[in-house]
């Protein structure tokens, strides 16, 4: 574990720019217990994420950040001012994602959380669209549409 910038941290990486430089005021922060995004050059801001909270992750690899060695994960989590955290542009993605599971885990673990926990804590609703099964909808729909005929016309 390194110690910089006040607190300790897993993983450090710099939100990666053209040619997979990383040319950027964007730097991302893995600690035991919570995932720091800061921003800025002169003026500094700082978003962060309890672990636990973290329902679902997605990783994207565009065309052009996967020829430089880089990719995007998106992490949705149950946070009020963050809901969906983009971690943009960080080299080796696979490693990184593999790192946040670990320590989501352990934090799950720690709290006795998994995700369907905190899914009852909403009622049931998914915490974004994409978890939800729309091709189930058109059977359970209510609305007032008239009936088709065996033809799927009026």
């Amino acid at each position: 574990m390194s110690k910089k910038n006040a607190f300790d941290y897993i993983w450090r990486e710099r939100k990666r720019t053209i040619f997979g430089l990383p040319w950027s005021f964007t730097t991302y922060f893995l600690t035991e217990t919570k995932f720091v995004t800061r921003s800025g050059f002169l003026s500094l801001a700082e978003d962060e994420l309890d672990l636990y909270k973290v329902t679902d992750k997605k990783l994207i690899l565009p065309f052009w950040q996967r020829i430089v060695g880089c990719g995007t994960i998106l992490m949705y989590v149950r946070d009020t001012d963050t809901p969906i955290k983009e971690i943009r542009c960080v080299k080796k993605p696979r490693e990184v994602l593999k790192k946040l599971d670990q320590q989501i885990d352990k934090e799950r673990d720690r709290y006795n959380t998994r995700g369907r926990d905190l899914y009852a804590a909403m009622g049931g609703i998914p915490p974004h669209p994409m978890h939800h099964d729309y091709h189930d909808e058109a059977d359970a729909c209510d609305c007032d549409f008239p009936d088709h005929g065996p033809d799927g016309h009026f």
